[in-house]
């Protein structure tokens, strides 16, 4: 029973207290006055009467009424019932007050002096009950008694309704009156637990809407900040009610102020959750609230403030919730599509829909709840049930442990008084509990048809409904209200009186007197056991959610772990990889627990070491896939099995499983010990219980339960029935009780304390492992966080420290372990009220267990080191090059998968990585070799390696293996050979050895001087390289040279005293020359390092002897095949040649980066070059380095200009200077020098003065075949193309066109202007429409093109009469290649799989940009070469003239000059334009120390690039093959050789590398350049040759430039992890040298099949599946060898059937298919462009017709991948067909059709009969197929047979299906036919 008030309150505006404006109010009289014991009075009702502040208003307001909700300090709630009137004051000086207050109101008024004011009045009823209608109805009635003056005294209504007692619930009902005639019902609701909510949820749903509600609802559950705004006060309150009401079960426990005054805002900032209402007065405060969010009752609207992220309900039940809500709210959406809608469809009234709505959120809970109870622990039922949630195990069996919404519920304040209040076993149930345990079924039979639940629904509204209004027929209710004219009439009414407070107390006290002499009420609890519902297991499997297939993994589980104990050993290895797999899986994982299980014999399973090792990797694979949380209860299953399996490792020492599996994240999570804690508890009290219970009554329960398998009695329905019987017990024995549960739970806590002491101390003890690795201290924010500040500096200090830890002493470990314990110790105690004494017992024992416990490690650790270690695989030694030493024996490490994917076998194919086996480091190399992890491919070899030259980036990683469960130290090495090794470091290596690896590494990558690279130091001992140190840092360039010179005898390891020239293979042109130096030599005396040394000390011979050298060098053997100048013995010019060969840089004084022959225009004198060369940096001048044979167009190369020499280049020479200062004759001197070149051109010399270019005629033009016109790009669009040219080319240009293809009358049309700089935007025709002047003065094509970079070339000016234009272009500068290229590896060889799924291969390789670099040189190339072919020169001069320059002169010469499209050509150009001419190959890849900072820069692999796609685009033009441009790609990085080596000839000169001694090269196995080794290698074996190769005479190649035309280079993705890079061709041979040494051992298992699979990546596949003219020529070799006939050089023997083929007449008869191939030459050059080739390397020798996107006009285009039979056609003419017998037959048509001639053919290979229309005819009519035919008898004629021919020639041919009818021409030949048709069935 209760008070339906607890106190009656009058509060009035307090005039004394007035502060600026501000009213406030005060309490006037309260009744009763003193406070009720069991509800003191709350405290400053005063503000919440009047939440907007107290003030006096100039009118009457009519009354108002709602209900403010004030909370106490023992979170009880108190509801006030506010009922607000207005009086008027009389009191003048009031009066006045008031209208100055009025005043401050409303600013009008204060024209008018009010007459009168009127103060608020408030009665307040406070209550703990929430009877909303009956307080209106009681303050409604006090009013009225006053304002109508009726004649009850108000002290006795007052009496009255203080002294009214109603019960709580039990749905009676009370009739009550106040004395005053009036008479009111209050329904009590039945059961109390349930909110009673009227209609306000119904109204809130109205309100807001659906999905804002539930956005609310989550908000609350959730834990977020909830404000409500209204400007009804009444509705504030109903909002949060019903708010509350759909929270049910789960009850709100922070701050709840459904009415909040405006006075106390401030509270909106608090920290802490809260439900809060505002009256929307307040709106404008309420803004800048940043974490609140914010519902408006008024508007509809909820607003999320951008940082509050809301989770939203777990799918499906948010769908499924949201459809049932509008189909309640809103019944017509269903049906608002039907044709025939029914009638009306109306919603419930509100109340049956406020119901409605609750019913779906208590199914709501119930779905979310479900099995709630299987997860409760009980760990104490004496003397008070102690009741804690298993939240993991929860989750985890629904499956929902990812689900934010849910997780973050079950860790709210809510739900944890949810568990205090329904965990009990024994207690009154109620709608929830009785829904979750047993409608369960029926819920999830129904959850998918809305409307089988909306019946469900509705049964729970109609319990809901029933529950609030227990009589709904009964509503009495007579109340006064007051009367209409008391309303109306503004007459002073009278003042609410001041009552008679003894008169009221005089009530009270009777009634209380009342209460003691009455019985007391006595109400029947009805308390019952809580049913639990059904198991949560079930219901998830049900779901689906299991793994399919499990069944297969966990026989697979079952069966190792049977071989491991029967021990099977090499079975269980074979089944491991499975195992592991199998183990991802939650089924696989609970039942390995349970196989083990199985071997535990008393707490104990011994092992041997092999067995052990097993079960803890499995143990470990099965722990690392568990959350921290172990939702699934796996860690709780293997807890006790780590301390139960374990192996001798000595006398008494045994080691225990658990030391090898405490790596994992679970061993440190508290709530994962604390769970584990009180599941044993619970276990434990269970048996305590189930003893004492005699026998006879357990069985009997099991009897009743009847079901075969007998059920277990849970630990809940067990605590249930001891509650039951607690009050009967004795004193004695419920002490007992309480003692011995106290006494359980004690020991559980020392077992707890000494199993969590296992698992935190690592084995070795001076490592905090446990600490470091997954750091206690991480976990700060868990909600019961466990984490101190000493242990979080503890850890800070262990990290700074990493170097720290021998000497730190273990008690560090101990420390933490014991803070971690205690913590833990102490939570678990209090929890489950372990005794003080008890307690204090536990500190002190925990120290001790840690210390004992560390001691007994040691001795295990100590032991464990003496372990023989576990079989590992052998270590395979790499071969290694002569004169390649170890600098580190093999480590042993694990190979592992980075992004690619073939290799780790989801492609398809085996899994070859992860690989176990040893890294080496050579001089030379960094090698892998080692076997698959996986046994199934053990027998495989990996191998990867790379040049330890090539490394570009090294770093650490960690990496936890997919077997062991350590997290091992690896390295990610990345090399530009396209190579990735991810290592990691097995745990037998130490750290230190690692460290010193890296050293090594590091020393041998970036050598303090080039000769320390492996090129130098091969052959002699390793150790060598760390010796170079120099002196000191700052030494002058002398003694710098000195030393290198010193240290470069020291080094090369021989005395360089004489020097022999190095000869090159003679050359035709040359023998002259050569004889005459024959006997030269360069002597250099020991006395060298006294001299000063410069360059011309060095070489201290005569410059003749000098030259002689120089001579050898490429450039000068070129420039005599060119015809640009020959060197005469007197080393004199012939005069009329229009270039010289200048000796002016012999001295590499002019330029160090330039060779030292070079060739400039005969007139210009060597000292001029002198001056010239400094205007361009690092003094690269302009020099010729090709001629257009034909044109006669020369191609320069030069640096870009000094800044400051630009302008002055381009001035006007005319500028009037009286003195022509110093950078004027210079710039004068470059005109002369331009001029030179200019005029040596023939085009220029013959029509010099003319403006015309009439004699540069049209045979010059002609030259080109017509085929090639449409190759032949317009040069404009190409110049416009290059320089990406953004204006519009003025309409004059678009008149000019194709510069290749204009024929005329014998000159260039007129309309050609300067292209270059129209182009470019310098000149523009004149406004009135006319071409410019200038245009008129040059309307001829420039002789000069200067290729310049556009940023350099601003401001100059160009001038008309100067003979030569500048072709601005933008330029990639190395910054660019540098990033490109890095971006390129990351695309080829990713380091990880990608995270990004957009970022596919070909996205990321689009992203490097390289093909968009690779284009703009091909693009400038081909532009140059256009130019030099219409007789233009051509100077590119870019950036240093060594990077770009290099490679646009380069392509150019390639593109136009087939001689370099051969070996020696090749070799040549790579000489002159890249060695010769100073790119700097040392620089560029950063091969020493110095350059390590500037980065690996692949200036040259681009070119190789380049050349490679030239190459794909004509196969048939290159000598060499693909395989010989990655040979240099691979080889130009390795620093196997010397030639790439330094940076300029001058260098190179220095050191002593650029003429080897003649006597050096006895050592064969060392090969100092690149080229000799192609050569030998060359001669040796077809690899490098391009069978294709069938050049055109001085064909110009024009390829196609665009990126879709552009392929990524197989060098940068292929690898073949059988033999590493197939680079190093001796390793090659001699690791099949070694295969073969191997005998073979019998082979017992069979015959041995011929076939063997080839895997990607794997295997090489040019050797595995050689192309076919290589395989004929190795059949060939092996064939001469068994003969023993001394067998031929493959050159010569290709040779020979190439001449013999040539000579051949060529028959129409039969040219087989090869030959075809071999005489493509004939083909014409529209085949060529197609590209018949095989492809190198390739797939066999298929034949792959590339259609060129363009294919030329003449051929007729094949749609698609042409068929075979076209491919056949090309090559055979038809007759070549295997005809074995042909001629013509008449044949007899179907029925009615005439006999006709036909050409038939006997095809014996295809086994068939065709026949055509004639002989010529191409397309075949018909076939017979022979192996239909039945029989071939003579026949006799027929019908229309044809006339005159005997009877015998006719013969009948019968196959299956119908008889044909053939006549030949006479007797002999139908015989002959039938014979061979008789024949070739025979043979069949």
């Amino acid at each position: 029973m209760a008070r339906l008030a607890d106190y009656f309150v009058v509060v009035g505006y307090d005039l004394d207290k007035r502060v600026e404006g501000e009213g406030q109010g005060r309490i006037l009289q309260r009744f009763p006055e003193k406070d009720w014991e069991d509800s003191p009075f709350p405290q400053g009702i005063e503000l919440f009467c009047q939440p907007s502040g107290w003030q006096l208003v100039p009118e009457r307001q009519p009354p108002s009424f709602f209900v403010a909700v004030l909370t106490d300090i023992n979170s009880e709630r108190h509801y006030c019932a506010c009922f607000t009137f207005w009086e008027d004051l009389d009191n003048p000086q009031l009066q006045k007050a008031g209208a100055s207050e009025a005043d401050e109101v409303d600013e009008e008024l204060s024209v008018v002096q009010p007459a009168k004011v009127f103060a608020p009045k408030s009665l307040v009823l406070v209550s703990r009950l929430d009877y909303t209608e009956v307080y209106r109805n009681c303050l409604g009635l006090i009013y009225t008694v006053n304002v109508d003056g009726l004649t009850v005294p108000l002290e006795t209504v007052i009496g009255n309704l203080l002294t009214c007692i109603i019960p709580i619930d039990g749905g009676s009902q009370r009739t009550i009156t106040l004395g005053a005639g009036d008479r009111q019902v209050i329904q009590t609701p039945i059961n109390d637990s349930l909110p009673v909510s009227g209609s306000s949820v119904a109204q809130l749903f109205r309100q807001l809407g659906i999905v804002n509600v539930l956005c609310l609802f989550c908000a609350a559950l959730t834990e977020h900040k909830i404000l409500f705004l209204s400007s009804s006060y009444q509705r504030l309150t109903d909002a949060c009610r019903g708010l509350l009401a759909i929270m049910f079960p789960l009850k709100y426990s922070f701050t709840y102020v459904p009415i909040l005054p405006g006075k106390l805002l401030e509270v909106l900032s608090t920290p802490t959750p809260f439900i809060i209402g505002v009256n929307s007065f307040f709106r404008s405060e309420t803004q800048e609230l940043l974490d609140v969010i914010i519902a408006d009752l008024d508007g509809g609207t909820v607003t999320i403030p951008e940082c509050v992220h809301i989770s939203p309900l777990p799918e499906p039940l948010l769908q499924q919730t949201q459809t049932l809500l509008s189909m309640i709210l809103d019944p017509e959406l269903e049906i608002a599509d039907h044709a025939f809608p029914p009638q009306s469809v109306q919603p419930s009234a509100l109340k049956i829909q406020d119901k409605e709505i609750r019913a779906v959120f208590l199914w709501l809970f119930a779905r979310l709840f479900q099995g709630y109870r299987w997860c409760l622990h009980i760990i104490r039922i004496h003397p008070e049930p102690v009741i804690r949630f298993h939240k993991a195990a929860f989750l985890g069996q629904r499956a929902l442990t990812e689900d934010d919404f849910l997780m973050k519920v079950l860790d709210g304040m809510a739900f944890a008084g949810f568990v205090s209040e329904r965990g009990p076993p024994y207690r009154a149930t109620d709608l929830f509990d009785d829904l979750v345990a047993n409608e369960v079924e029926r819920i999830r039979q129904e959850e998918s048809y809305p409307h089988k639940v909306m019946n469900h629904i509705k049964e729970l509204a109609e319990q809901l409904f029933k529950n609030e209004n227990p009589y709904p027929a009964v509503a009495m209710h007579k109340v006064q209200r007051p009367s209409e004219n008391s309303q109306s009439t503004a007459q002073s009414q009278t003042p609410f009186p001041d009552l008679d407070d003894v008169a009221v107390q005089l009530f009270i006290d009777h009634a209380a007197a009342k209460l003691k002499t009455a019985p007391p009420v006595v109400k029947a609890e009805l308390k019952a056991m809580v049913p639990s519902g059904p198991l949560l297991g079930d219901i998830v499997d049900r779901n689906g959610s299991m793994i399919a297939n499990s069944a297969r993994r966990l026989e697979v589980v079952r069966n190792c772990i049977t071989y491991i104990f029967e021990n099977k050993m090499l079975e269980a290895k074979k089944l491991m990889p499975a195992v592991l797999r199998a183990l991802k899986g939650r089924a696989a994982r609970i039942c390995l627990t349970q196989e083990l299980n199985q071997h535990v014999l008393q707490n104990r399973a011994v092992l041997d070491d092999q067995q052990f090792d097993y079960i803890v990797r499995m143990m470990n694979c099965t722990l690392q896939d568990c959350s921290h949380m172990d939702e699934h209860g796996i860690g709780a299953a293997l807890l006790p099995l780590v301390t139960a399996f374990c192996r001798k490792l000595g006398a008494g020492i045994t080691q225990f499983a658990y030391s090898c599996v405490q790596e994992h994240m679970l061993w440190t999570n508290m709530q994962f010990w604390e769970a584990m804690f009180y599941s044993d508890v619970q276990n434990h009290i269970r048996a305590l219980y189930l003893e004492t219970e005699d026998g006879g009554q357990q069985n009997n329960l099991e009897q009743q339960d009847g079901s075969s398998s007998r059920r277990e009695i849970s630990a809940l329905e067990l605590a249930s029935e001891q509650n039951r019987l607690w009050p009967t017990l004795s004193k004695e024995m419920q002490a007992e009780r309480v003692q011995k549960e106290e006494s359980t739970v004690f020991s559980q806590a020392i077992h707890y304390a000494n199993r969590m002491s296992y698992l935190l101390l690592p084995l070795d003890t001076s490592k905090n492992r446990l600490l470091r690795s997954t750091g206690l201290g991480d976990v700060e924010s868990v909600s019961n966080s466990y984490v101190t500040n000493s242990i979080a500096g503890s850890m800070a200090e262990s990290y700074d420290t990493e170097s720290g830890f021998e000497d730190a002493e273990s008690s560090d470990v101990a420390n933490s372990v014991v803070r971690f314990i205690n913590r833990f110790v102490d939570k678990v105690c209090n929890e489950s009220g372990v005794t003080n004494e008890h307690l204090k017992a536990l500190h002190t024992m925990i120290p001790d267990i840690v210390q004992m416990h560390i001691e007994t490690l040691d001795a295990v650790h100590r032991e464990s080191k003496r372990l023989p270690p576990i079989q590992k695989p052998k270590l395979l030694r790499p071969t290694l090059l002569a004169g390649e030493e170890l600098v580190m024996d093999g480590m042993r490490v694990h190979l592992i998968p980075d992004g690619r994917e073939e290799a780790t076998g989801q492609m398809g194919g085996p899994p070859l990585l992860p690989a176990e086996g040893a890294i080496f480091l050579t001089t030379y190399r960094l090698i892998f070799k080692g076997t698959p992890t996986d046994p199934l491919v053990g027998e495989q070899v990996v191998t990867r390696s790379f040049p330890i030259a090539s490394l570009t980036k090294e770093k650490r990683i960690s990496v936890t293996l997919p077997m062991d469960q350590f997290v091992q130290e690896g390295l990610q090495l990345r090399s530009c050979t396209f190579q990735l090794m991810k290592i990691a470091f097995d745990e037998e290596v130490a750290s230190d050895l690692a460290e010193v690896f890296r050293k090594h590494m590091h020393k041998l990558r970036y050598p303090q001087h080039v000769q320390g690279t492996f090129a130098f130091t091969v052959g002699q001992c390793g150790k060598i390289m760390v010796e170079h140190k120099t002196k000191d840092k700052n030494q002058s360039l002398k003694t710098l040279s000195k030393n290198l010179v010193k240290s470069a005898k020291r080094t090369i390891g021989r005395q360089y005293v004489t020097r022999k020239k190095y000869v090159p293979p003679t050359w035709e042109n040359r023998s002259s020359l050569q004889s005459e130096f024959d006997e030269d030599e360069i002597s250099v005396s020991e006395e060298v390092d006294q001299t000063t040394l410069t360059l011309s000390s060095t070489i201290r011979s005569s410059d003749r002897q000098t030259m002689s050298n120089v001579v050898e060098r490429a450039c000068c053997r070129d420039y005599q095949r060119l015809g640009l100048g020959t060197l005469s013995n007197s080393l004199t010019r012939s005069k009329n040649e229009p270039f010289r060969i200048s000796t002016a840089n012999r001295m590499y004084t002019i330029c160090r980066s330039y060779p030292g022959l070079l060739i400039v225009p005969q007139s210009i004198p060597d000292t001029t070059i002198h001056r010239i060369c400094r205007c361009y940096r690092q003094n690269r001048f302009p020099v010729v380095c090709w001629r257009n044979s034909r044109t006669k167009a020369v191609l320069l190369r030069s640096a870009g200009l000094h800044a400051k020499g630009v302008v002055g280049f381009f001035k006007s020479p005319n500028a009037p200077t009286a003195v022509p200062s110093q950078a004027d004759s210079t710039s004068l001197e470059q005109e002369k020098y331009l001029q030179a070149i200019i005029s040596s051109m023939p085009s220029y010399s013959e029509n010099t003065g003319r403006n015309t270019l009439s004699g540069f005629t049209s045979t010059h033009m002609n030259t080109s075949d017509s085929s090639d016109k449409l190759r032949q790009p317009k040069i404009g669009a190409l110049m416009k193309q290059v320089m990406g040219a953004k204006e519009d080319v003025p309409g004059t240009f678009s008149r000019g066109g194709k510069w290749g293809s204009i024929r005329g009358s014998g000159r260039l049309s007129a309309y050609n202007p300067d292209v270059g700089t129209r182009l470019a935007g310098k000149e523009s025709p004149q406004p009135n429409g006319g071409p410019s002047e200038a245009l008129f003065l040059r309307q001829q094509k420039a002789y000069l093109y200067i290729i310049g970079d556009k940023a350099q070339l601003k401001g100059g000016k160009q001038d008309s009469f100067q003979q030569w234009e500048v072709v601005p272009i933008e330029v990639c500068d190395v910054r660019q290649v540098k990033n490109s290229f890095k971006k390129l590896m990351k695309a080829c060889v990713p380091s990880s799989p990608p995270s990004d799924p957009n970022m596919s291969f070909l996205r990321s390789l689009e992203d490097s940009e390289w093909m968009a670099l690779l284009h703009r040189v091909l693009q400038v190339s081909v532009l140059v070469v256009e130019l030099l072919n219409t007789g233009s020169s051509v100077m590119v001069s870019l950036e240093d003239g060594w990077d770009v320059t290099t490679q646009v002169v380069s392509l150019v010469q390639l593109l136009s000059d087939p001689y370099y499209r051969t070996f020696d050509g090749f070799r040549l150009l790579v000489e002159k334009e890249w060695l010769s001419f100073g790119h700097r190959f040392s620089h560029r890849g950063a091969q020493t120390l110095a350059s390590q900072s500037s980065g690996f820069t692949p200036v040259f692999l681009q070119f190789l690039d380049c050349v490679h796609q030239i190459h794909h685009q004509f196969p048939m033009e290159f000598e060499f093959s693909q395989y010989y441009l990655k040979f240099l790609a691979y080889h130009y990085v390795s620093n196997r050789f010397r030639t790439f080596l330094l940076d300029s000839d001058y260098e190179r000169i220095e050191l002593g590398v650029l003429y080897e001694e003649k006597g050096e090269r006895k050592s064969p196995q060392v090969c100092k350049s690149v080229w000799d080794y192609i050569d030998r290698l060359n001669k040796k074996t077809p690899i490098f040759y391009n069978y294709m190769y069938s050049p055109e005479d001085d064909e110009v190649l024009r390829p196609y430039t665009f990126i879709s035309n552009l392929k990524v280079w197989d060098f940068y993705m292929e690898e073949t992890l059988s033999e590493g890079p197939s680079y190093d061709w001796e390793l090659r041979s001699r690791q099949e040298h070694m295969a073969e040494e191997t005998p073979e051992k019998p082979d017992t298992s069979g015959p041995k099949s011929q076939r063997r699979i080839v895997w990607p990546c794997y295997d090489n596949l040019s050797k595995a599946v050689p192309d076919a003219i290589t395989k004929l020529l190795q059949d060939l070799q092996s064939l001469e060898a068994e003969l023993g006939q001394t067998s031929e050089k493959w050159k010569d023997t290709w040779d020979k059937i190439k001449t013999t083929q040539r000579i051949e007449p060529k028959l129409e008869s039969k040219p087989s298919f090869s030959s075809s191939l071999l005489m493509s030459s004939n083909l014409s050059h529209q085949r060529r462009s197609q590209g018949v080739y095989l492809q190198e390397s390739g797939v066999g020798s298929s034949i792959n017709l590339a259609l060129d996107c363009e294919a030329s006009a003449t051929s007729t285009p094949v749609a698609g991948r042409p068929s075979t039979s076209t491919l056949y056609s090309q090559f055979q003419s038809t007759e070549s067909e295997n005809r074995s017998f042909e001629g013509i037959l008449f044949k007899k048509g179907a029925l009615l059709k005439p006999w006709k001639p036909r050409w038939f053919v006997l095809d014996k290979t295809k086994h068939q009969l065709r026949y055509y229309e004639s002989r010529q005819d191409k397309e075949c009519k018909g076939v017979i197929d022979l192996a239909e035919v039945e029989s071939v008898t003579p026949g006799t004629p027929t019908m229309g047979a044809p006339k005159n021919i005997e009877e015998k020639a006719f013969f009948d041919l019968k196959t299956t299906k119908r008889v044909y009818n053939f006549c030949a021409q006479d007797s002999l030949n139908a015989q002959l036919w039938m014979d061979s048709v008789q024949s070739c069935l025979s043979d069949a």
